[in-house]
């Protein structure tokens, strides 16, 4: 078909949609922001009605999650409403709420008679299942993240429509405004054209079109004493995880089989009553230590230190007890549930500060992982965390409330640390680790029961102080397409595990003695 004079149907765009898409492209390749200001001419003369949904648990949060018990709404949902009025002073943009799948549907049949010319869907909380209805009801759905509030469903759902190809469904990963109103021009191009169809494909190419091209490749010198791989393996084999409270069903034989580290189910009570039994005098001098080395400690009590304390005396008694090197604890369920009397942040911090391995929410996976690379690297500690995308800065952002602060391992240099509440319900104690920036990163997964490894790099740029969600946000610039790190969450989960370090080829040698794959995400 020739399409050469053939206009967008847009007086004063004389781009066809072909054009559009390439000149897009090429721009997100360059770093400018050209397209939106073609959307933005091509929806001068559209009027559209739009419907905002935002996705969450109530307007203020009740209990413990992202971004954290007690947080307001309001004011979001409020300048998401009023950017977008702004940017489209013609459109008409009607607001809803919803829990889940029932109120979703509730708002798609109010909406029947006369439906809105496309769906805004802003994940506010991580797990509510909306998007997906909205989405089933084929109008053009914009998916958008409410950053350190949405992040964990937002990356799982979003993988989850990327593998089915959801040509209706674009997505917004960007803490810019400026970013969601380009997207939302796609509404427009759509209702023009008649083709719902083409809206995933125009909003990623205005995500791609304001993404920054990668900055500058140098990172620090940074020589990494890495065990060769078969010593590794048998290194490996020495190792012994302790599964506090639960942890994932039918993976520990498979972490046995694929990397032959034992996994050990231990109950709560037991670090419990190790945790009570802990000298007083011993822990009070981990808590001074702690308060004296620490560059801030806020809204922590010292009897929170001292019992944070003596969690860190008990799972080091138990580690002994059992002849292990890595713990996990379900750590929420645990505290919540009466079952322990501590967090176990502190002590997990501690742990990975001596070669050891303490690791979160009784994740036996990433745990496992944790053990490959410490032991990989002769003692630099895995990061345990919740990442977030944030597109406008090019930046994966690894969050979660535990960190070394010794990332180079037990004898390397020492970076400021705070002693903070747990973030989601401001209790108990736990750690921001201000990660030094300049380095390279490897972020691996272990899948024992894959025989695969899911692996991309990343250079650090600084630590987000942002305040919700959890402490420690170690920013980084990922090696590679940005775009690829969206497609892997809904196979793989959330976490991931991130060591300093460039991990490339011994963990591709690692890999290949152990005859399994490597899948690189970015």
């Amino acid at each position: 078909m020739n399409t050469k004079h053939r206009g967008t149907g847009c007086p004063g765009c004389p781009l066809s949609r072909r054009r559009f898409l390439t000149t897009a492209a090429s721009a997100g390749a360059l770093g400018v922001l050209a397209p939106a200001g073609l959307f933005q001419a091509c929806s001068k003369t559209e009027k559209l009605r739009i419907r905002i949904v935002y996705a969450l648990h109530a307007v203020v949060q009740p209990g413990p999650d992202w971004p954290n018990v007690g947080f307001d709404f309001r004011p979001v949902m409020d300048r998401t409403a009023a950017a977008l009025r702004r940017a489209f002073p013609g459109w008409e943009f009607l607001t809803s709420m919803a829990k889940g799948e029932e109120e979703a549907r509730k708002i798609l049949a109010g909406d029947a008679a006369a439906p809105p010319d496309g769906y805004v869907v802003v994940q506010l909380n991580c797990w509510n299942r909306v998007v997906q209805t909205v989405a089933a009801s084929g109008r053009p759905t914009l998916y958008v993240d409410f950053q350190y509030g949405g992040s964990g469903g937002f990356l799982v759902y979003t993988a989850e429509f990327l593998r089915q190809n959801a040509p209706n469904l674009g997505f917004v990963a960007s803490s810019r405004p400026e970013d969601l109103a380009a997207a939302c021009r796609a509404f427009a191009e759509v209702k023009r054209s008649g083709r719902p169809a083409e809206f995933a494909g125009l909003v990623a190419a205005a995500r791609r079109a304001a993404t920054p091209g990668p900055g500058d490749p140098a990172v620090a010198s940074d020589a990494v004493a890495f065990l060769a791989a078969g010593d590794c393996l048998k290194k490996m084999k020495e190792s012994r995880i302790l599964a506090v409270g639960g942890g994932w069903p039918g993976i520990a034989p498979a972490v046995k089989e694929g990397l032959g580290i034992d996994v050990v189910n231990v109950p709560f009570a037991k670090v419990n009553e190790a945790w009570a039994a802990a000298d007083k005098d011993e822990a009070r001098a981990v808590a001074d230590r702690w308060a004296a080395t620490a560059a801030k400690v806020e809204g922590v009590t010292p009897e929170t230190l001292l019992t944070s304390a003596a969690m860190y005396l008990g799972q080091k008694a138990v580690l002994k007890e059992h002849g292990a090197n890595a713990i996990t604890i379900n750590c929420l369920g645990g505290f919540y549930g009466g079952h322990i009397h501590a967090y176990p942040c502190l002590g997990f911090h501690e742990l990975l500060n001596e070669g050891l391995v303490g690791a979160c929410e009784c994740d036996v996976r990433s745990t496992a992982t944790m053990v490959a690379l410490t032991t990989l690297t002769n003692g630099r500690p895995g990061y345990i965390s919740d990442p977030v995308i944030d597109t406008s800065r090019r930046e994966i952002i690894y969050a979660h409330c535990v960190a070394s602060n010794r990332p180079f391992g037990p004898g390397g240099p020492a970076n400021p640390f705070e002693i903070l509440t747990h973030s989601e319900d401001r209790q108990g104690a736990s750690v921001r680790s201000i990660l030094p920036a300049g380095y390279m990163t490897t972020t691996v997964e272990a899948s024992p029961e894959r025989r695969l490894f899911l692996f991309h790099q990343a250079r650090t740029v600084g630590n987000s102080p942002d305040d919700r969600a959890c402490r420690t946000k170690l920013a980084a610039e990922p090696v590679g397409d940005i775009e690829k790190l969206f497609a892997e969450w809904d196979q793989w989960g959330w976490h991931r595990v991130t060591v300093y370090g460039d991990l490339r080829k011994p963990v591709f040698e690692l890999a290949g003695a152990l005859g399994w794959k490597v899948l690189e995400e970015a």
